[in-house]
């Protein structure tokens, strides 16, 4: 059960990630100047940051977070900070482009799906960052260093992390 358990949450870590990956490669990064006017005509504030719009900079930073964020939950390594970064992004993309309780009647049940769909994937990234990636990740293959108040009678075994749901526990 190991192995198809730790198959199955390198799987999961990956369908998760990549809405984010391909927001940012596939959407965000060839349409830079697109969607930083989207994002201007949706009220992302534009004030001069560096002698940059500041709703150009946010592009760039939700860009890094997704990416960033999204490999991290993808490969399981560091996902905890993978997924508050995505979780940011969500929060900040929600508010501003599926505010349904601003959106026209006609437009306000797409809206509310999209927000609820948001919604989900920021719950997923409460729950990554509460539990960790899980079995399968590279989090998980690190070891930790021994711990020196260890007796000399007790076995030498790097400490792995939380105990996770599925994990073997041996006396």
């Amino acid at each position: 059960m190991g192995f198809l358990q730790g198959l199955l949450a390198c799987l999961g870590r990956v369908m998760i990630a990549t809405i984010f990956l391909v927001s940012a490669a596939g959407n965000k990064i060839w349409k830079f100047n697109e969607v930083a006017g989207y994002m201007a005509a949706e009220g992302v504030p534009q004030l001069p940051v560096l002698g940059l719009p500041l709703h150009k900079v946010l592009l760039a930073g939700a860009i890094v977070f997704l990416l960033l964020g999204g490999l991290s939950v993808a490969a399981g390594y560091k996902a905890r900070v993978g997924g508050f970064l995505l979780l940011v992004f969500l929060g900040a993309a929600t508010y501003y482009f599926h505010d349904f309780w601003n959106a026209e009647p006609e437009e306000r049940p797409l809206e509310m799906i999209q927000f609820l769909k948001n919604m989900s994937l920021a719950g997923t990234m409460l729950f990554i960052i509460a539990n960790g990636a899980g079995p399968g990740s590279l989090d998980r293959r690190q070891r930790r260093p021994i711990s020196p108040d260890r007796g000399a009678g007790q076995p030498q075994q790097a400490d792995t992390g939380p105990i996770e749901v599925g994990d073997e526990v041996g006396e």
